[in-house]
């Protein structure tokens, strides 16, 4: 990737409906090379998907929690794939440190996020979690 490939990265990031035409007008390229360069972008792997991202007004009325669990040895695959099941469960991170994975939880009310943590909790390789509960997004600069 060189600077021009960073700077369609960061201008699709901040905005992922910019069309090819306004991104060839803003970068002072041709439009063929802004295609070009997207095309390769997509098919290396490095532009996985375009997207939209919520704003706050459309995630309200949900609970997050980030969930920290230690899990038993050799007990990922399992594990893993009973998270996978639950949809309240948005994103699982492996992670280096005192936990093994990190996951991000939402629920539409607190009893039903009880009830997702406590699934989790139940899950066979899991030997402990920790719940910490998201009251406000001061920088989101993710996604």
């Amino acid at each position: 990737m060189d600077d021009l490939d960073r700077t369609i990265l960061a201008h699709l990031s901040a905005d992922a409906r910019l069309s090819v035409a306004v991104l060839a007008r803003r970068l002072k390229v041709a439009r063929s090379t802004i295609q070009a360069r997207l095309e390769r972008l997509e098919t290396t792997g490095v532009i996985a998907g375009y997207t939209v991202k919520l704003g706050e007004s459309a995630r309200q009325g949900r609970i997050r929690a980030s969930v920290l669990l230690t899990i038993e040895p050799r007990s990922l695959a399992n594990v893993l794939t009973r998270l996978r099941a639950l949809p309240q469960v948005e994103k699982v991170h492996t992670t280096s440190g005192r936990v093994d994975l990190l996951l991000q939880v939402a629920a539409q009310t607190t009893t039903a996020l009880d009830e997702v943590l406590d699934a989790i909790g139940a899950i066979t390789g899991v030997r402990s979690s920790e719940s910490l509960i998201h009251l406000s997004t001061k920088v989101d600069r993710a996604d």
